[in-house]
């Protein structure tokens, strides 16, 4: 019932809301500045608004504390799921922040905002060892492998590594959303299973929040979620995975991110070593658009992808 709660009160909230943001940024010309080195036809993206993510974050937290009251679950679990929601974004936002004031694609410097993410994984351990939750990862076939107090290095990466990494995902109208959405609602279910229920309804609040946002930013986009938005998606995503204790899993249910990034590692470091790439362009997504794919082809495909790996990664846990 809370987690219903707040799906709903998340959906109609970014639903309603958000052609009053898109208006207001149109007025104050804030548009989206487009990588110079991406592909060419972006162009005319250009000015399009940016920072959509405020709206659905507001309302995912507006929709986790009112069920959560409703049902009384404000654990310090679903705090913390938020605190990470708020802290990533308001980097993304001052990273996109920047970016608008100067007029260009480059906004904090990488230690500014691996700075900040580091201190979110703090906060988040803290909080994670004293609700006493176990300090290992859970290892398909093998048990729970127990890190002491690297398990802090591990924390700091998952976080670090998947913000960065839904980040890089973000590059086409829609694809994150309809990602996000996919992978929020699978580990709602697994949380379900395992009667976690407050990291269920923070997971559902962030399936309404991101499915209504979907209806302003499939293509052709009306506004996009910029940083604020993938930033606090991609390090929710990585926290509520450590919470249910199947981190690993995240690397099968959220086999895209890893793709997408894996894609710009290899790019590089095939570039550096050998003067070739291996990509017409990176990230992955970009490698198809230069194929001829269209951007509703490629979101279709890597939704169907994402789809494929939830349903499995389910199975695989029952």
């Amino acid at each position: 019932m809370s987690s219903t709660i707040a799906f709903v009160i998340s959906f109609i909230i970014t639903l309603v809301c958000m052609p009053a943001l898109i208006r207001y940024f149109r007025s104050k010309h804030e548009g989206q500045m487009i990588r110079e080195e991406g592909p060419s036809w972006h162009e005319k993206k250009s000015g399009t608004p940016t920072m959509g993510g405020l709206m659905f974050i507001i309302a995912i937290i507006v929709g986790s504390l009112i069920a959560g009251m409703v049902g009384h679950m404000l654990t310090p679990v679903l705090l913390i799921l938020l605190f990470i929601l708020i802290l990533y974004g308001l980097l993304g936002m001052w990273d996109d922040s920047i970016k608008l004031f100067r007029r260009q694609n480059e906004g904090l410097k990488a230690w500014q905002k691996l700075l900040g993410q580091i201190v979110g994984a703090v906060v988040f351990l803290l909080v994670y060892l004293h609700e006493g939750l176990p300090l290992g990862i859970l290892i398909p076939g093998l048990g729970n492998l127990n890190l002491g107090w690297l398990y802090f290095f591990f924390v700091a990466f998952w976080l670090v590594g998947f913000s960065n990494a839904v980040n890089l995902t973000d590059g086409l109208d829609g694809l994150v959303a309809g990602l996000a959405t996919i992978s929020f609602a699978t580990y709602g279910i697994i949380a379900a299973h395992q009667h976690q229920y407050d990291v269920m309804l923070f997971c559902f609040a962030v399936v309404g929040g991101v499915l209504a946002f979907l209806v302003y930013n499939h293509k052709p986009a009306k506004i996009f979620m910029g940083d604020m938005g993938s930033l606090a998606l991609g390090g929710a995503l990585a926290a509520v995975s450590i919470l249910l204790h199947h981190e690993l899993s995240l690397l099968w249910i959220g086999l895209i991110y890893v793709c997408e990034t894996a894609s710009v590692i290899l790019q590089v470091a095939s570039f550096k070593l050998t003067g070739k790439r291996i990509f017409l362009m990176s990230p992955i997504h970009h490698h198809f658009e230069m194929k001829g794919w269209s951007e509703w082809r490629i979101d279709l495909t890597f939704w169907a992808v994402s789809l494929v790996t939830a349903v499995t990664g389910i199975w695989a846990m029952w």
